[in-house]
């Protein structure tokens, strides 16, 4: 197996490149809160990704989701005909949407990137995602995509195999994939490492769903490949929780975009501006 990483201090590869043995998750430096049941996963490695039963060399796998409450809109433009006399304040509100004052307090304040996942319902797996970004005005909101998280929805205490996806604020540090890099901002790491096979929870492919990944700082070491297995708060709080693209069903905890998304998401993220994801659902966001 080959692989190539630009800009990462260090490689740290184990026997179980992301997630727990028996399912996937990640998280944020200073920051840790997430997994599946072995019986659930065929694996040709000794990992489960977040996406379901299938063969994983890489992170937790995120899908559409069985029995979820409504299919995730379609993309959708925050801004649509935006012209030059627009009050640029009109579309940049000076608090984040949906967030209340003790989410709003977790968000560092040097964060001028933050990517925002609105869960449906606590126990819903699908949910809206916003990438917004801190201007003079305010925070200005780019486009709204549809997206998937765990299975069993969110929760504020994660364990391995609990099927829900984390809530919190976790910082975007670390990018790769199966694919060559499509230009991210993040170091990337680009590796066979990723490959994934088998099928998610509704039956469909996990081919391709670990071709771009963005690893969410859950439980896992900034600065590091997504494949690192370091979990500083142990593997029973779980790790390998991804950004990764969408195969059509629930994930294990992860969340996972459009391959189109997840490129432009790639191509977006600055480290520059200290991108955060804030995730949950609507009402515990709200808090």
């Amino acid at each position: 197996m080959t692989s190539s990483m630009r800009r990462l201090p260090r490689w740290r590869f184990l026997r179980a490149p992301f997630g727990d043995r028996q399912a996937a998750t990640f998280g944020i430096p200073g920051r840790n809160r997430l997994g599946i049941p072995a019986a659930v996963l065929a694996l040709s490695v000794t990992v489960a990704g977040c996406a379901g039963a299938g063969a994983v060399t890489g992170g937790e796998v995120a899908a559409a989701a069985p029995g979820a409450s409504a299919a995730a809109p379609g993309t959708t433009q925050a801004m649509p005909g935006r012209t030059s006399a627009d009050s640029e304040a009109s579309f940049a509100p000076a608090v984040l949407p949906g967030l209340g004052a003790r989410t709003r307090a977790e968000i560092p304040a040097n964060a001028r990137q933050v990517l925002l996942v609105t869960g449906q319902g606590k126990n819903s797996s699908t949910s809206r995602v916003v990438l917004y970004r801190r201007t003079g005005a305010g925070w200005e909101p780019g486009a709204t995509w549809p997206a998937h998280n765990a299975r069993r929805g969110w929760t504020d205490d994660h364990h391995a195999g609990d099927l829900r996806s984390p809530i919190g604020v976790f910082s975007l540090t670390d990018a790769g994939g199966l694919l060559a890099d499509p230009g991210a901002r993040l170091p990337y790491n680009h590796s066979r490492g990723f490959t994934i096979g088998g099928t998610g929870f509704e039956g469909e492919p996990l081919e391709g769903s670990f071709d771009y990944v963005v690893a969410i700082n859950y439980n896992r070491e900034a600065g590091t490949s997504p494949l690192d297995w370091t979990r500083p708060l142990g593997a029973d709080k779980g790790g390998g929780i991804w950004l990764h693209v969408d195969h059509g069903g629930p994930t294990h905890g992860c969340v996972s975009l459009k391959k189109e998304h997840m490129k432009e998401l790639l191509r977006t993220l600055d480290p520059g501006r200290h991108p955060v994801i804030v995730m949950g659902d609507a009402e515990s966001l709200e808090r």
